[in-house]
């Protein structure tokens, strides 16, 4: 049966989507926008927190808390992509977006995201160095390779996100314009595309591949040679230091990866909505608000910053009340 189909002109880019995955019941939906921005408001303080404790403790300026700092920046940005038109839609009876608009949310969800995979990379390749070349760490891990490596895994991950996202728009799309999801990502708008060659799922799995598990492999090796370094340590105490300052990191990776994986690492066949809608949640909200905690609860220099900002801030707010 031939199928109407949409490509790019004039017309379609004004076309809109129709998210399909919201509550109809507004008792659900109220109650929807209510989690949803107590999440995001513990995100966004929860990350700012870290940011503004990692600029203004002098003893923080290391590199492994500039990743850290650079970490929670790129979370904050990645959240703002979605949460906010999340929040919009909740309240919204009419929850659509066009064409162009789905577009570059995709751009910067998925970029802002890879980008999160690269950084936590370089973050296991500074543990690597401290713990493995000690003596050598000063040299090797400077300011200015810190920045170009954060630069490096923002302008990658968007590259990477805009060759996938130019490659689904240019695909024919059906006539059916409901998105069983809460926002533009790849696997649920892959499903509006009439196209049925292997060729376009292979293509969106390579390019996961590369912003995924490429990474995680060099995560997987690095954190081997870690391990291999600190089983020669003599010392019960340094063998227990360095895994403690390795820890906050492997969880964060586990639970990234974990999700990120399952997302979009197999085959469109296997997609699920309501699973993947669920999954979805927990990366937006999930993970961004459990890595401060992890970081703080797990290191006595952070919580020992963080808490000398709260506590210069209710004593400023004392002096002016």
């Amino acid at each position: 049966i031939p199928v109407d189909t949409i490509t790019w002109d004039n017309h379609s880019m004004l076309m809109e989507f129709v998210f399909l995955a919201y509550p109809k019941s507004l008792e659900l939906r109220m109650l929807c926008f209510l989690g949803v921005s107590l999440a995001y408001a513990l995100i966004i303080s929860g990350n700012i927190l870290i940011v503004v404790s990692i600029h203004t403790e002098a003893r923080l300026h290391t590199p492994m808390y500039y990743f850290l700092g650079s970490l929670s920046g790129i979370e904050l940005c990645y959240t703002a992509v979605v949460v906010p038109h999340m929040l919009v839609n909740t309240l919204h009876s009419e929850k659509t977006i066009t064409l162009l608009s789905c577009a570059t949310q995709m751009v910067f969800f998925i970029g802002l995201g890879s980008a999160d995979c690269f950084l936590l990379a370089f973050m296991a390749y500074d543990r690597y160095v401290a713990i493995c070349l000690p003596l050598q760490y000063p040299l090797i891990m400077t300011v200015t390779l810190c920045v170009r490596l954060v630069v490096a895994s923002v302008v990658i991950g968007l590259f990477l996100s805009l060759q996938l996202v130019v490659f689904i728009f240019c695909l024919p799309f059906c006539q059916n314009r409901g998105i069983e999801h809460f926002f533009c990502d790849a696997p649920p708008v892959m499903r509006l595309v009439c196209a049925t060659s292997h060729i376009h799922e292979l293509s969106v799995l390579v390019a996961a591949t590369l912003a995924i598990a490429v990474p995680f492999l060099f995560i997987a090796t690095t954190y081997a040679l870690i391990v291999a370094a600190v089983l020669k340590l003599h010392s019960a105490a340094g063998r227990r230091r360095a895994f403690n300052t390795c820890s906050s990191h492997l969880t964060v990776v586990l639970l990234q990866y974990g999700c990120c994986a399952f997302m979009y690492l197999r085959p469109n066949s296997n997609y699920h909505p309501k699973k993947d809608q669920f999954i979805s949640l927990v990366y937006i909200l999930g993970t961004p608000f459990l890595n401060p905690l992890i970081y703080t609860l797990r290191n006595s220099e952070m919580k020992g910053a963080i808490g000398k900002i709260v506590t210069r801030n209710s004593l400023s707010q004392k002096l002016i009340g």
